[in-house]
């Protein structure tokens, strides 16, 4: 195939990190993550009030303690590792494709991220969402926003974007790869999948079927055309490719989704519950693996390695290991530029689901 005319350039996303871990930047960064109504999904002044009346007057300063748990000397884990990731994505494609990182939330934005494309002079545009799964919260508001800003320009790119990749084979073997010496050094009794959670309702108001989500307890335990869009089934479907790339049987792992906020119910299983379950049930050894995030982050660092480890071993059980994220392992790196490539040669259509 022969190269595209013009100038292609490439957008790596991820969801983003406030400045510093004190309460002041947290607040700023909450302030723009949840004023966002596919993240916060209610009328424009309910959120207003429960933003401004609930959240941000106590959250910030209990998030600025977890985070000052897990920040480094060279700042946020989810900074370091995203900005390593393009720069070493850059040096695999060579000069002449720009790679710019762009968070949704905080900085560097968007809207710069893709400035600094256009004056390099792209005129063709990748998109590549850091989210393995598709949801409305993170891939849908990430594009809806590249969207927005490019609908502020003059003369718009060609835009493509990477669809979801939570089965491709570079990605499922990515972090095999990644979890396999852990595993070894290890040896769990049980290793849990453990996956960002979202309301029941995002999945529901996703089925296109209108009648499939949810509707039974196996409803993720096979990819088929009526949810082959569902964030949960993707994860369940992720979750079966790591365990047949890791050799586990059926009975050595397990999936349950993290984070959950509020009273409304939330995908099951959830994870806090699952830890008890399996510290009361006997498991003494238990490795966690988060495969929603491609870089470690809060959400691994201090809910998981942190906080999970204590309502394990505060349930009976003896250790909990947290694998590592795929940050900047080099076969996550080959896995990246195997997922751009294909968008980088000429007749690819393009592909965009806001």
């Amino acid at each position: 195939m022969t190269p595209l005319p013009g100038k292609t350039g490439c957008l790596l996303i991820n969801l983003g990190t406030p400045e510093a871990p004190t309460a002041g930047q947290v607040r700023t960064y909450l302030r723009q993550f949840l004023s966002d109504p596919r993240v916060i999904d209610m009328p424009a002044v309910p959120r207003w009030l429960l933003l401004n009346l609930v959240i941000l007057p106590f959250r910030p300063r209990k998030s600025a303690e977890a985070y000052r748990q897990i920040w480094t000397d060279a700042g946020s884990p989810l900074m370091v590792h995203s900005r390593e990731l393009v720069r070493q994505v850059q040096a695999a494609l060579g000069p002449e494709v720009p790679v710019e990182l762009g968070m949704r939330y905080g900085s560097p934005s968007l809207a710069d991220a893709l400035n600094r494309l256009r004056f390099q002079g792209v005129d063709r545009l990748v998109v590549m969402p850091l989210f393995p799964q598709y949801a409305s919260s993170t891939t849908g508001t990430a594009l809806a926003e590249v969207y927005r800003v490019l609908g502020t320009w003059l003369t718009m790119p060609a835009v493509q974007v990477v669809d979801p990749f939570f089965g491709h084979a570079g990605f499922l073997g990515a972090f095999g790869a990644v979890a396999a010496p852990t595993l070894s050094e290890f040896e769990p009794d049980h290793v849990l999948f453990s996956f960002h959670g979202l309301p029941e309702r995002h999945v529901i108001r996703g089925d296109a079927t209108l009648s499939h989500c949810l509707a039974s307890s196996g409803c993720c335990d096979r990819l088929t055309s009526a949810n082959q869009s569902c964030y949960r089934a993707q994860c369940f479907a992720t979750a079966r490719g790591l365990a047949q790339a890791l050799d586990l049987p059926a009975d050595r792992y397990s999936v349950s989704f993290q984070s959950r906020l509020g009273r409304t119910p939330w995908i099951k299983p959830y994870t806090d519950e699952r830890l008890a379950e399996l510290a009361k049930g006997g498991t003494k050894r238990l490795a966690v693996m988060c495969p929603a995030f491609t870089a470690d982050c809060l959400e691994t660092l201090e809910e998981i390695g942190l906080r999970a480890r204590a309502t394990f071993r505060a349930h009976g059980g003896e250790d909990l290991r947290l694998v590592p994220s795929l940050n900047t392992h080099p076969s996550w790196v080959a896995a990246v530029v195997d997922l751009l490539r294909p968008y980088l040669k000429a007749n690819t259509p393009t592909t965009a689901r806001p």
